[in-house]
């Protein structure tokens, strides 16, 4: 009997489990375990407990090859959801976030349920539904939003992998997350800041667009709950709240210079505030209000073309001429982001770049035609005015030669004493 069982654990083990490639060690293991399972189907006792601790980390798919033939009893299934109602427990479930959040986790479940059967069970959604829901995808919207929406979905199957629903996500292979277009850069230059503001309807408004362009402040998180008490007129600097980043270390609070640009129009605005005032920005601090759509009006007023991502690309034009005077990391504190974000989604290369180099590249060009060797006789001086070798053209002249002011005399300007 010990020989049956032996050749039995064996061949279940290795020729009917689907273990994959073992080491000599764990194939010993498991053909321990198997042996022990066997003989308790045979003498009906109960497995010993490191044969229970090993069936109780096996995968689903081993364990259940064990049920079929008859090693182990049935465990009692987890009833597996629909994915419509999982998405919807999942969202309901998240009363951490923040509302923007929300509403990004409801954009991603509304294109995920244009793709596939919200009634289909969680279960049945395989990697290839995740490829082809990313091809759905691709003809909808930009490359950044369809990345953004792949990694929240991603995260609708992460959280069930978690709760034991699924044993592998779907969506794992899929690439999503966050992606900068560089097509949807725009250096927002002092000429047009100029005239955005000149086109504000109120000094409020000018603060908005001032905080934003010359502070460098989320908007309209941050710009909405910046309060008087906030600024330091003594030092020079005031302290901004993020909600975005409210969960980090710092809580998110920075601390940001009042920059000479902003200054005139944040003591504008305190002047003009009403006695008693807690916040900056008092007329536009409703959950009515639409600063996007305010601020394309306003900017069309100023004749200007509204460019992508209007909030954005203000806080990228500041960040962006904030790391050429000082340090990165310094640039990336005022502004309230890490210096591989400023890096991949803030700073731009400006047109004001090209012309610097190029500019410097003719500079340095005319230097050294300025300081090469003429070594040719004046008569070998082509009709073009082209001189082929001008050293006679150039006579070596002693320190403080001038061909119009005359030879400076070594005693300097003053006159000589005669003492």
């Amino acid at each position: 009997m010990p020989a049956r069982q032996h050749r039995t654990g064996r061949l279940i083990g290795v020729a009917i489990l689907p273990f994959g490639k073992l080491s000599r060690r764990q194939a010993n293991s498991v053909r321990t375990y198997i042996e022990d399972l066997c003989g308790c189907r045979l003498s009906g006792t109960a497995p010993q407990n490191a044969t229970g601790e090993w069936l109780a980390g096996l995968p689903a798919r081993i364990r259940r090859r064990l049920e079929r033939i008859g090693l182990v009893e049935p465990e009692a299934r987890i009833h597996c959801p629909t994915l419509g109602g999982w998405i919807e427990s999942y969202i309901a479930g998240r009363t951490d976030v923040k509302p923007r959040t929300l509403i990004n986790l409801r954009q991603a479940e509304k294109s995920l349920m244009a793709f596939v059967d919200g009634e289909r069970l969680l279960s049945e959604v395989t990697p290839g539904d995740a490829d082809e829901f990313r091809v759905f995808l691709k003809g909808r919207v930009g490359e950044g939003t369809l990345r953004r929406r792949l990694k929240r979905v991603k995260q609708f199957f992460t959280a069930a992998v978690k709760k034991r629903l699924l044993t592998e996500n779907p969506f794992a292979s899929v690439k999503g997350g966050d992606y900068a277009d560089p097509s949807r850069f725009h250096f927002v230059s002092q000429v047009e800041a100029d005239a955005v503001l000149n086109a504000c309807p109120n000094a409020e408004w000018q603060l908005i667009f001032a905080l934003c362009r010359y502070g460098g402040l989320r908007c309209p998180s941050e710009v909405l709950r910046l309060r008087w008490q906030d600024i330091d007129w003594a030092r020079s600097r005031f302290t901004v709240h993020s909600p975005k980043l409210e969960d980090h270390d710092n809580a998110g609070v920075r601390r940001v210079p009042i920059f000479p640009e902003l200054l005139p129009y944040l003591r504008e605005a305190f002047e003009l505030a009403v006695p008693g005032a807690v916040h900056c920005i008092g007329r536009y601090n409703g959950e009515s209000t639409n600063l996007r759509t305010d601020l394309t009006r306003i900017v069309t007023r100023a004749g200007l073309t509204p460019w992508p991502k209007l909030f954005q690309n203000l806080r990228s034009t500041r960040e962006t001429e904030l790391a050429e005077r000082w340090p990165l990391h310094v640039a990336a504190a005022w502004i309230g982001n890490s210096t591989r974000i400023a890096q991949k989604h803030y700073l731009q290369v400006t047109e004001q770049h090209f012309t610097d180099a190029a500019g410097s590249s003719l500079h340095n060009a005319l230097q050294q035609v300025h300081a090469q060797p003429c070594n040719a006789d004046p008569q070998e001086i082509d009709p073009d005015g082209n001189p082929g070798n001008c050293t006679n053209l150039r006579k070596e002249e002693a320190p403080g030669t001038n061909r119009e002011l005359g030879s400076i005399p070594p005693t300097g300007l003053e006159p000589v004493s005669s003492g």
